[in-house]
């Protein structure tokens, strides 16, 4: 038992001058994602972001987002992977908010660590930084809370928030959308951030394998399940700034082409999708050779090697793919009101 005399806020747990400490830190590289809207720097009690921009807008609409990593970090944490699931975590926020046509802004970030190290979450701001950075969105404010006793050690958490602008007229809603559309589909890096609690229970609990272990080609397990995943701010803005009508947009996360191509089909549309027409990278071909799950259940937990899906009308899908090297047509807009997989249903 600790007596009253020697009681403090770091004998309890918390670092404020390692906290103060962290913030020098990481400055730079904050300060590495600013960009002419920002407006002060790293350490207010607020961050600033100059929107006069907007004024050009016939009516300008915040569009924001906010999401985690998952248990990608249980992988990254044990791995002793630090700088990728930074990475993530912007993916995962500003893809979402890219499906109605908005340009991100900023990005706010949240951690929270039972024991907070630098030098380690450093490391997962140097991810954020460069997540941030690929998206063209400036790290402008974040928070940092060391709480022991509600995680173990120096075990973390994330979260991000993204906010972005639209011009209400020009929103991508998905409401023009109909039948003979096609579907094109950009290509994920992995698995991206979701399904890793199947993933894990899969390779480390029924496979026994070790983040060491070869998974394909030479490919470390760790490696493939730490693949970033993929940013497509920028392909996707420059598709939409050259005018091409694009009726919708998916971002494939959890819930696979299930769950998520529905979320944007007006009521009695459908899509048929057509697995052989987009590659499947080395780490879903090792799940369906090892893994005993049905085929269907991949598609509704995993991308399958398709992060992104715009909806357009055909002469509108050629232009789209002259822009986007690696983009293809996956599958069209039916009247079924079904998502089909061609072979799996």
């Amino acid at each position: 038992m600790v007596s009253d005399k020697g009681l403090d806020y770091k004998n309890s747990g918390v670092d404020i001058d390692e906290g103060n400490r962290f913030v020098s830190v990481i400055k730079k590289t904050v300060e590495s994602t600013y960009n002419k809207n920002v407006m002060g720097s790293i350490g207010g009690f607020a961050g600033f972001f100059d929107i006069s921009a907007a004024k050009d807008m016939a009516h300008p609409v915040l569009v924001s987002g906010t999401d985690g990593v998952g248990t990608k970090l249980k992988v990254a944490i044990d791995s002793d992977i630090l700088n990728t699931v930074g990475v993530d975590l912007v993916a995962m926020c500003v893809n979402d908010i890219i499906v109605t046509g908005a340009k991100p802004l900023f990005f706010l970030d949240y951690m929270a660590t039972g024991k907070l190290s630098s030098e380690k979450m450093a490391q997962v701001v140097e991810g954020i930084a460069e997540g941030c950075r690929q998206a063209g969105s400036p790290l402008v404010g974040g928070e940092t809370a060391e709480m022991p006793g509600m995680y173990s050690g120096e075990d973390f958490d994330l979260a991000g928030f993204a906010v972005g602008i639209l011009d209400k007229p020009k929103a991508v809603t998905g409401e023009r959308i109909s039948k003979g559309d096609v579907l094109v589909g950009l290509p994920s890096s992995g698995l991206h951030s979701n399904g890793y609690s199947l993933a894990r229970k899969l390779f480390f609990e029924k496979l026994s394998m070790k983040p060491d272990d070869i998974l394909y080609d030479d490919v470390m397990l760790k490696h493939a399940l730490l693949e970033p995943t993929r940013i497509y701010v920028q392909q996707v803005l420059s598709v939409i700034e050259k005018g091409i009508d694009v009726k919708g947009m998916v971002h494939i996360t959890g819930g696979g082409f299930y769950d998520n191509i529905p979320r944007i089909l007006p009521e009695g549309a459908g899509v048929k999708i057509n697995p052989d027409a987009f590659p499947t990278p080395g780490i879903y071909k090792f799940i369906l050779e090892k893994s005993g799950i049905e085929e269907k259940e991949l598609y509704r937990v995993f991308n399958m090697g398709i992060g992104y899906i715009m909806v357009l009308e055909h002469s509108e899908a050629e232009k789209c793919m002259s822009l986007i090297d690696d983009a293809c047509v996956i599958g069209n807009v039916t009247d079924t009101g079904i998502v089909e997989i061609e072979g799996i249903n």
